[in-house]
């Protein structure tokens, strides 16, 4: 019986580490010429919410010279394929 429950124990320590993915897609500008963009990202697991993913997001895109408009949705591994055609050169770059 010990040796059940020390095994379990063991188990969910190695799970526990384990984190989920998260991803954000967005919309963002450039001004001068006026320039638009739909991407991807990928967001800290605390930033996986719109909200939190926008404050994270937001100096990313700056520092390449994006202004970051709005944050469509959060979401996991499962949904990058589907959005990945749309973000084009965006996909998972910033």
């Amino acid at each position: 019986m010990m040796r059940l429950i020390f095994a379990m124990v063991v188990a969910l320590g190695y799970a526990l580490p384990a984190s989920a993915e998260c991803y954000a897609d967005y919309k963002a500008k450039q001004d001068a010429p006026l320039r638009l963009h739909y991407g991807v990202a990928q967001v800290s697991d605390a930033a996986c919410s719109a909200k939190a993913a926008k404050g994270e997001l937001a100096p990313r895109l700056a520092a390449g010279g994006w202004t970051l408009l709005t944050v469509i949705s959060t979401f996991g591994p499962e949904g990058l394929s589907e959005r990945k055609a749309s973000a084009g050169e965006y996909f998972l770059r910033y």
